[in-house]
């Protein structure tokens, strides 16, 4: 556990903002750009992704969530969303920097775009809410 709050402590540490002077920059995990990862794909009957996501835990990750409107879908994963620091959601250019998230729900086609850095090793899904089959989530081992 006291591992665990000291690592949260040191990714928010790293990843906030310092003013030198007058000018800011962004300092730590953040500088050097986000890995981006393969899209997950909300499509009626379709599977979210191909295959599992490998992470480690301190790096920074951005993913694409992408609906093509053929249902009105969500993904859930309160586990992951608590196992993550989210540095922002963004939709429609609009980017919104939430103290938490449960879950994204499209009704229409459009895109989502996260960029995390996990906090905590473990295995974490996000699913299409109500589903128990396999490709209907997306499976996240971070190490």
């Amino acid at each position: 556990m006291r591992k665990t709050i000291l690592t949260a402590l040191a990714v928010a540490a790293l990843a906030l903002p310092f003013a030198a002077g007058e000018a800011r920059a962004q300092a730590g995990l953040m500088t050097g750009g986000a890995t981006k990862l393969a899209p997950i794909k909300l499509a009626s009957g379709q599977p979210l992704a191909s295959a599992p996501y490998d992470l480690e835990a301190g790096k920074y990750y951005r993913i694409d969530i992408e609906a093509d409107g053929s249902a009105e879908l969500a993904v859930s994963g309160p586990e992951f969303f608590r196992n993550v620091w989210v540095n922002e959601v963004v939709i429609n250019d609009i980017e919104v920097r939430p103290l938490g998230v449960d879950s994204i729900e499209f009704d229409d086609e459009g895109t989502a775009t996260i960029s995390f850095i996990p906090i905590q090793p473990g295995t974490f899904e996000l699913r299409i809410p109500g589903t128990t089959g396999d490709t209907q989530k997306a499976v996240f081992n971070v190490k």
